[in-house]
């Protein structure tokens, strides 16, 4: 008989986890010292590793140590204090601790028999965020909808796709023929997301409608009410309208309440997106973001974004889960079992698209009850205060301009000489290695996008950043 597999004894699991910690502490603590990205030519990584796996174990201090050989030279430092890209992607140390804990247990929560904490306490803390960012009483579990944490937004607009087509087709079409004339709209400032979940939700790209922006680069309800009467007229099905709060280019935010009133008077589901601007709602002046929402049937809100709990945690809620559960849930004889069949537990199998979850929910509650409601505000108004100071900045300057109006913690601005200077202003500044931003194109015109949102960030990053920018808006000047 073979001999098992060498695991980790618990004294062992002990004394290398300790080295571990050790490890992601110290990196942290240097982190502040790195450049923000890679300086690796493609490749690079992989010629630094053996061509074969070894075929005995190593020791775990080779291991921690090609993590600084190998691993660190090639990130790009998300949690990096002068990372201005794309949006934020948060960790704090109670996040990555629940994460330790999740993977230590190794729960399959796909059933509420499988592991009764994983489903309850992921219902439960989605009820105190609801809460938290004061989103509509339907939202809550207690009601007849309720919140589950997916992988991302992309998850979460795609079962809200899934849900409205099947909800436009009385739940029982098969037809392709039918589906296809489906038609979903959304503005020409939304997300990528959007398009890939329309295709995969078997609507096809072309239904996909992009409806015209205002100046402010926020959906215009009178132009949707067109597009879908003219989507009728032509003997097509309307089947749901996607709202941003927070786009990701500029920060627009669609007129949600205007949207959702077009969508109640033709029978479409809306849901809303707010990815990153959603979780400022923690903050009582941040709450007009909200206005509309009980007009939504579905919204998406990333704490793994801005919220200081790590990748992935999406939170995505349903005002009536019973269209959702019906539209996802596929039941097995070897998934039967008493709790499912009383009707008395959620199945969070059913609000996803994959049957395998993990125990998400554990860093989020170590998030909520480590900084609290009041510790989770100062997060947000602090880098919306950061923000608003490097804006005042950017628009005094006499070679820059912003490029649209800030949004929370966003700042969108450009060179006043044109496209080519704004390009080669952000080639100059990520060139450095001292910070990162990235670039979109607002009202067509070449525009930097600066994200202030990281868990380490202070004032004096983005005084730092502000230096950058000025001395470099001067060399592109000159």
């Amino acid at each position: 008989m073979s001999e098992p597999a060498p695991h980790l004894s618990p004294q062992e699991f002990r004394r290398r986890g300790y080295a571990a910690v050790d490890w992601v502490a110290g990196y942290l603590e240097r982190l502040e010292t790195l450049p923000v990205t890679a300086d690796v030519e493609p490749g690079w990584v992989r010629a630094q590793l053996p061509g074969q796996a070894p075929e005995d174990g190593e020791d775990f201090a080779a291991v921690l140590a090609d993590l600084d050989r190998v691993v660190v030279p090639a990130l790009m430092h998300w949690q990096h204090p002068a990372f201005f890209g794309y949006f934020p992607a948060n960790a704090s140390g109670p996040a990555i601790l629940g994460d330790l804990v999740s993977a230590g247990l190794g729960v399959q929560g796909m059933l509420w028999a499988t592991s009764p904490a994983c489903t309850e306490l992921e219902t439960h803390v989605l009820d105190w965020l609801a809460d938290l960012l004061d989103l509509p009483r339907a939202f809550r579990s207690d009601g007849t909808g309720g919140g589950v944490l997916q992988d991302s937004a992309s998850s979460g607009t795609l079962c809200a796709l899934l849900a409205a087509r099947e909800r436009a087709t009385g739940f029982a079409s098969t037809d392709e023929g039918v589906r296809g004339l489906l038609t979903v709209y959304a503005s020409s400032e939304t997300h990528s997301s959007i398009e890939k979940a329309v295709r995969v939700a078997g609507l096809g790209a072309a239904q996909l409608r992009h409806v015209p922006v205002d100046a402010r680069l926020a959906l215009r309800p009178d132009a949707l009410a067109s597009a879908i009467a003219a989507d009728r007229a032509a003997g097509a099905t309307p089947c749901a309208v996607v709202a941003t709060v927070g786009t990701t280019s500029t920060g627009a935010v669609d007129p949600v309440r205007a949207v959702g009133e077009v969508c109640r008077g033709e029978g479409l589901w809306l849901h809303v997106d707010a990815a990153w601007a959603g979780v400022a709602s923690v903050c009582p002046e941040h709450r007009a973001l909200n206005d509309g929402l009980e007009l939504a049937d579905s919204y998406a809100t990333n704490p793994h974004k801005w919220l200081l709990t790590n990748f992935d945690c999406s939170a995505f809620y349903v005002a009536d889960r019973a269209a959702l559960v019906t539209t996802l849930s596929v039941l097995p004889e070897y998934l039967r079992n008493a709790a499912t069949e009383s009707g008395k537990v959620v199945d969070y199998r059913d609000w996803q698209i994959p049957l395998g979850r993990r125990f998400r929910a554990l860093k989020l509650w170590f998030v909520v009850r480590h900084y609290g409601a009041r510790g989770l505000r100062a997060h947000i108004r602090h880098h919306v205060e950061l923000a608003a100071l490097l804006a005042e900045r950017i628009a005094a300057d006499p070679s820059l301009e912003l490029a649209a109006e800030r949004s929370l913690a966003l700042v969108c601005f450009r060179h006043r000489d044109g496209d080519e200077a704004s390009e080669a202003l952000l080639n100059r500044l990520n060139a450095s290695g001292a910070l990162l931003l990235t670039h979109t194109r607002a009202h067509g015109r070449y525009t930097l996008r600066l994200a202030v949102g990281g868990a380490g960030t202070q004032r004096r990053h983005v005084e730092a950043a502000w230096e950058h920018i000025a001395a470099a808006a001067a060399a592109v000047s000159g």
